[in-house]
């Protein structure tokens, strides 16, 4: 019996294992920020009751254009049974959301319609600090003009502000095999 970080990290230790008894890989660390980044993919492992993880926060922009790389999305149950202290491992979900998809749903979806309506810079500044994006007025800008020239993909995370991102998952699991770039592994 454990709690859900050292879980998640017993998880992604055996799967990086599994992996690497396979195929040859660059191994992530800490410093480079993500598990396989010569793929450009990271783990996350979540449990089923409260389906999220943090994330580094790097810039506001990856609310928009995503978090800049895949990722691996690892959905469990566990039951606990305190009398031989132990749990049982339950893997309910495996999605892979492509890097294009990383961007937050809500964010994505009206910079999208935003454009689609022959939106212009001032309406989707506007809505960007409405939606209370962590950038100033100048990167604000830079973000407007720069969706007005390359439309967003459809992100499909919830993505918090906070000192980390806190991306939550429920989405990607509803559209997993449903939606381009979303993917049910299992």
């Amino acid at each position: 019996m454990t709690d859900g970080k050292a879980v998640g990290t017993y998880l992604e230790l055996k799967f990086r294992k599994f992996v690497g008894d396979r195929y040859e890989f660059e191994q992530g660390n800490a410093a480079k920020g993500i598990d396989f980044p010569g793929l450009g993919v990271d783990i996350k492992t979540t449990s089923i009751t409260q389906p999220q993880s943090s994330c580094p926060f790097k810039s506001g922009r990856q609310k928009v254009y995503g978090l800049g790389y895949a990722l691996l999305v690892f959905v469990y149950e566990k039951t606990d049974d305190p009398a031989n202290k132990t749990a049982r491992l339950n893997i309910q979900h495996v999605v892979f959301v492509e890097a294009g998809q990383t961007g937050d749903y809500q964010m994505t979806r009206g910079l999208r319609e935003i454009v689609d309506r022959d939106g212009n810079e001032d309406d989707l500044i506007a809505f960007m600090a409405d939606k209370n994006l962590p950038v100033d007025e100048i990167e604000m800008r830079r973000i407007a003009e720069d969706v007005l020239r390359n439309k967003p993909e459809q992100g499909y995370l919830t993505i918090s502000n906070a000192l980390q991102w806190r991306l939550q998952y429920q989405r990607v699991i509803d559209k997993a095999g449903d939606v381009p770039g979303v993917v049910r592994v299992k």
